[in-house]
């Protein structure tokens, strides 16, 4: 499991794809998405916009585990 540090209160889950380089830029998050199962805390997410605080768990298939601190 990935670390991924914020300085921030939240990121976003489409901030979240950016920055652990599963897409190249935001207006590709909402397809990613739709073709990729993506969980946050254990449950399936599609909300790019979906906020992710400290401890959040995210698992991106295909690419791995993530937790924001």
């Amino acid at each position: 499991m990935k670390n991924v540090i914020i300085q921030t209160e939240y990121v976003t889950l489409g901030q979240l794809l950016k920055i652990t380089d599963c897409i190249s830029s935001g207006g590709l998050a909402k397809i990613y998405l739709i073709e990729n199962p993506t969980y946050v805390n254990g449950e399936i997410e599609n909300r790019r916009g979906r906020k992710l605080y400290r401890e959040d768990q995210i698992n991106i298939h295909g690419v791995g585990e993530f937790v924001i601190r």
